[in-house]
């Protein structure tokens, strides 16, 4: 048990999911999460018209039977393994843990005024569980948090976690949760991250000169590195890999979870999956580390949709590596950037 004598509590977030899967729950809480300004980058107007004309009307059917092949006794994947997280950081310190989530509940507002009722608490450690800087996962959450602290004149610093992207810690952590899977024999590796629209992107490169250029965008300054989230992906891969010891032509990179026409950052994982199998790779695997817990975008898109994608493209198996989710050593981890 580490023992930290300030008056201090941990706030984990993560980004969300609907309270049930049913139609109307995913309806809810897609209309909470794409109606911030951070996700869909338009003026409110814009972005009321594509949400309620274009996403609204048809994809809360399709996505509640996605959440329902995945939905577990307890809950949402993400909630349950979120909450499990935090009871295993909880027993690590000594400091009260709690996890809130960005959209849907428990809120980030709900959880702060929790933790500001319990005595002497002055500093909240905020940590959003997102490896890569984005506006629509970092800067969102940080934002929402400072704005119920402000809104509510409470007396708490709050200490925000930046993303770990390269932390040594983390990586090691990654790359020990993924061991058991590299000892086996497979003919390639995926890294599939979320996708993000190229103006994403394009919107915080400071020196407009490295953006959607690999070989660039690994090189660039470090003030771009601090936003880029292209960069951090490419960087959290070239680390695993040199620390795995994975030759180079046999992972690569992809990028999953598109939404609307805007062009998104490439390859598809979905077309890349196709093109695996087609230049004969059998027997793959994928690892997701732009989710430290494992949600609907890792266990149906990826386990059951990317699985179905592989094999109709003439691959034999994909084998999803599990998230960090409450695995001993990155709750260390967690446990020892709180201190």
């Amino acid at each position: 048990m580490i023992t930290l004598m300030n008056k201090k509590a941990i706030l984990l977030a993560n980004l969300g999911s609907p309270d049930s899967a049913s139609p109307k729950s995913v309806r809810r809480y897609l209309d909470q999460f794409l109606m911030d300004p951070y996700v869909i980058q338009l003026p409110w107007f814009l972005r009321r018209l594509i949400v309620s004309l274009f996403v609204l009307p048809s994809r809360p059917e399709a996505s509640a039977k996605a959440y329902q092949s995945v939905w577990l006794d307890d809950g949402s994947p993400l909630i349950v393994l979120s909450q499990q997280l935090k009871e295993a950081l909880q027993k690590k310190v000594t400091m009260p843990v709690a996890m809130a989530m960005r959209y849907g509940k428990p809120s980030i507002e709900n959880q702060i005024l929790k933790l500001a009722e319990q005595p002497d608490i002055s500093e909240i450690v905020f940590i959003p569980l997102y490896p890569h800087y984005a506006e629509s996962t970092v800067t969102t959450s940080v934002e929402q948090a400072r704005l119920v602290i402000q809104k509510n004149n409470l007396d708490i610093k709050l200490t925000v976690i930046e993303p770990f992207y390269d932390n040594p810690d983390y990586i090691s952590a990654l790359v020990n949760s993924a061991q058991t899977y590299l000892e086996q024999d497979y003919d390639h590796i995926l890294f599939s991250y979320h996708g993000l629209p190229e103006s994403h992107i394009r919107k915080l490169d400071k020196a407009a000169e490295n953006c959607l250029v690999e070989d660039r965008c690994l090189e660039a300054d470090q003030i771009h590195q601090q936003s880029c989230y292209l960069h951090q992906v490419f960087r959290t891969t070239e680390c695993f890999v040199k620390k795995a010891g994975i030759a180079e032509q046999k992972y690569s990179v992809a990028f999953q979870s598109r939404l609307g026409k805007a062009k998104w950052l490439g390859p598809n994982t979905e077309d890349h999956l196709r093109e695996l199998a087609a230049d004969g790779n059998k027997n793959i695997l994928v690892i997701c580390p732009a989710f430290v817990t494992d949600c609907l975008e890792t266990l149906e898109e990826i386990a059951i949709q990317g699985q179905e994608v592989f094999k109709e493209a003439g691959g034999e198996s994909l084998t999803l590596i599990p998230c960090l989710n409450d695995q001993a050593e990155w709750v260390d981890v967690l446990a020892a950037w709180c201190q």
